[in-house]
């Protein structure tokens, strides 16, 4: 009787807070980081680079030390932001995507951007996409069918995949920005296309040189992931993304001032190519990759700014965080896979960006919001990325369906540092870029035999560590607990078998 209520709580996933119990309906600025690790902000124990925004982010809000993404890599992590879903659930959206694959979000799926929408929000995207554009595979000519707009957003300003993969051309709802039909762009993952030089063959066109793979067409002397050809009036130059993205950040809440708004600021920095604006060129401690840290503070600072300029910071929700662990040398011969600084993009932490030790998915997490969330705490209840979708159904007085969001817990209690009877998530699923699962119970972590471990080899034997303890995740368990293996291999198959993980919390 008392799994079956447990199961009927959780499929009635009617806001925990009404709309009338809060001042009013906020704005939302999620802002998504891409490659910031743990250890990569001052507010987290960096030395080496200056994040004066984000510090000041932490101290007016609450700064989380146990926040995890739902993936160690950034399409799976994405996908489960927007939709509360395990992207491991879901086939088209548990690997790393080209940028010539089709939108991994099935139709009529529940988003985030869906759900505030439903709710009177303006909802924007402006960044990094990486979900997939198009019904079979993206055609960047003309009119792009099925993208941002077809799960929720009014408006998108995007990179279609990465920096470091092709095309390299920003997307702005639904076509290529400065597209010139009689330069027609082809993209493709296979074989080379067109007569465009690659990294392979011409090592004294580029201005970085790849570390490993990031060898096809050069673009902006840099080669990167696939082949491109065509397109030379709407490519992107690496130097003023940053730039370029922030502006159309800042004009989407400058355009919205007025009434709701939800912003989804995907930035690309620190993700590779490491290209940072001359301005910012040098002036970290820590090299390039610390230069472009400092980048992504300024990107933060003038959203902040616009925010206080318009005077709307007393009723915007800021959330910052990142899409997965750090990671030094990702493709390029940047300087940061030799670096000698002492600078520990992951902090403690053992592991990187890919694993499934707590360096590849613990990572950052900082909420301001005036007069509702304390300024200056910290807080360690355990929260995820997956848990947006609940969350801001709460905040904004919003039902869903019960299909919806399987994964995804409302941690509303946890921002506002209320004491619930029970945490809102005591239990969570890790996902590696390799395909393997690790499950979180408590302080109990358990790394299947099954898994993959933090370097993507199989687990000869299962890995169970303590982190309330062994944060650095340096002494196994598994021997002198089999008990605690075995529940946990168990919890785990449930949560797989079942296709929902809600139902294992007593809270909505």
């Amino acid at each position: 009787m008392r799994r079956l209520l447990m199961i009927l709580m959780a499929l009635s996933v009617e806001p925990a807070w009404a709309a009338d119990s809060l001042p009013s309906r906020p704005n939302i600025v999620f802002i998504l980081a891409d490659d910031i690790g743990y250890g990569d902000l001052g507010c987290y124990g960096a030395s080496k680079v200056k994040t004066l925004h984000l510090d000041r982010l932490s101290h007016r809000g609450m700064r989380f030390t146990d926040a995890h993404t739902p993936s160690a890599v950034c399409t799976p992590t994405r996908y489960a932001l927007l939709t509360g879903q395990y992207a491991w659930r879901h086939p088209a959206a548990a690997r790393i995507l080209s940028g010539a694959a089709p939108l991994c979000i099935d139709r009529g799926t529940e988003t985030v951007a869906s759900l505030l929408k439903r709710a009177g929000y303006a909802t924007g995207v402006v960044g990094k996409w990486h979900l997939g554009l198009g019904e079979k595979e993206a055609d960047y000519n003309g009119d792009i069918p099925r993208g941002p707009r077809d799960v929720g957003f009014d408006y998108s300003f995007i990179v279609p995949a990465t920096g470091d993969r092709v095309p390299c051309v920003y997307v702005e709802n639904q076509r290529v920005v400065d597209y010139d039909s009689q330069d027609p762009i082809r993209v493709s993952y296979g074989k080379p296309i067109g007569d465009e030089p690659t990294g392979a063959n011409n090592a004294d066109l580029l201005k970085i040189r790849p570390s490993h793979g990031h060898d096809n067409t050069i673009i902006n002397g840099i080669s990167r992931i696939g082949y491109m050809s065509g397109g030379k009036a709407a490519r992107w130059r690496d130097e003023d993304m940053a730039d370029r993205l922030t502006a159309k950040a800042v004009e989407f809440i400058e355009k919205h001032q007025r009434a709701p708004f939800f912003l989804y600021f995907a930035t690309h920095d620190v993700h590779v190519p490491r290209v940072p604006h001359p301005r910012f060129k040098g002036q970290s401690d820590c090299g390039t990759r610390g230069d472009v840290i400092e980048e992504l503070d300024w990107c933060v600072g003038q959203v902040l700014e616009s925010l206080a300029r318009l005077k709307l910071d007393n009723n915007t929700l800021v959330i910052f965080t990142s899409d997965n662990g750090g990671v030094m040398d990702d493709g390029y011969q940047d300087g940061s896979g030799n670096d000698t600084s002492g600078h520990l993009c992951n902090g403690a932490l053992r592991g990187f960006k890919g694993g499934l030790y707590e360096g590849g998915s613990r990572v950052p997490f900082m909420a301001r919001w005036t007069g509702r969330i304390p300024a200056g705490k910290t807080s360690g209840e355990l929260v995820c990325l997956v848990d947006m979708l609940a969350t801001f159904a709460a905040i904004v007085g919003q039902p869903f369906d019960s299909g919806a969001g399987p994964d995804s817990m409302n941690v509303l209690p946890a921002l506002l540092a209320e004491k619930p009877d029970q945490l809102c998530r005591d239990h969570l699923v890790s996902h590696g870029g390799g395909g393997g699962l690790a499950i979180r119970k408590g302080s109990w972590k358990l790394i299947p035999a099954s898994g993959k471990s933090g370097n993507q080899s199989p687990s000869a034997s299962p890995e169970l560590y303590d982190l309330a303890s062994d944060l650095a995740e340096q002494h196994n368990r598994a021997v002198e607990q089999p008990s605690k293996v075995q529940e946990l291999q168990t919890m785990l198959e449930t949560i797989r078998q079942t296709g929902r993980s809600r139902e294992l919390t007593d809270s909505p």
